[in-house]
């Protein structure tokens, strides 16, 4: 009979220990992130940004120096259209000045010129260079599938950097007191403007 009362009063005693602290709970439920963990999201997220663009821009380059090769080694066949191709050659120089950047893509007409002015140069020169698909040597159609996979390519890795974008701005919109608070290149951040139509 003792050891039953014994072992009940200390069942009575640990209970109330192992019973969870809901106040405590509910304080780190709702309590914000601390400005360490807010600071190393954001650079995550500003870094994943920063990626996508960066894969983006590099496979734009890539393309532009694609075409340049491509217009040079068709001025070297015999009966190739020279003056053609030199104004090729200048309108496809005068791509990467008109090529949106991270502060000007804000404006879409800028966008819409500049992938205009890329598919002007673009439909005239593949099909110079591949008459119904027929380019004159192996290192001409490896320079056409080059640019035109490139092109393809284009759409996928906008919709990439917006995702990321989107993530960053969803984040600073959430936390934009603490990222304030954290002063120096934290403070004062504007939203990254996207690629998608607004609206």
């Amino acid at each position: 009979m003792k050891a039953v009362l014994f072992a009940s009063l200390l069942t009575l005693a640990v209970l109330p220990m192992c019973k969870p602290d809901a106040t405590n709970r509910t304080a780190t439920a709702t309590s914000p992130a601390s400005p360490a963990a807010v600071r190393a999201q954001f650079d995550i997220l500003r870094d994943s940004a920063d990626v996508q663009w960066a894969r983006m821009m590099t496979s734009d380059d890539k393309k532009l120096a694609d075409l340049r090769e491509l217009l040079q080694d068709l001025s070297k066949y015999p009966g190739a259209n020279q003056p053609q191709l030199e104004g090729l050659r200048t309108a496809r120089a005068r791509l990467t000045k008109q090529r949106y950047t991270r502060s000007t893509m804000a404006s879409s007409p800028l966008i819409d010129r500049y992938d205009a002015a890329q598919d002007s140069v673009l439909k005239i020169v593949l099909p110079l260079a591949a008459p119904d698909g027929n380019a004159p040597s192996e290192r001409v159609r490896d320079y056409v599938e080059a640019i035109q996979l490139a092109d393809a390519n284009v759409v996928g890795y906008r919709a990439h950097y917006d995702a990321a974008a989107k993530a960053y701005n969803n984040y600073l919109q959430v936390h934009r007191d603490e990222l304030n608070k954290l002063g120096s290149k934290y403070a004062n951040l504007a939203p990254l403007p996207l690629f998608e139509l607004s609206q």
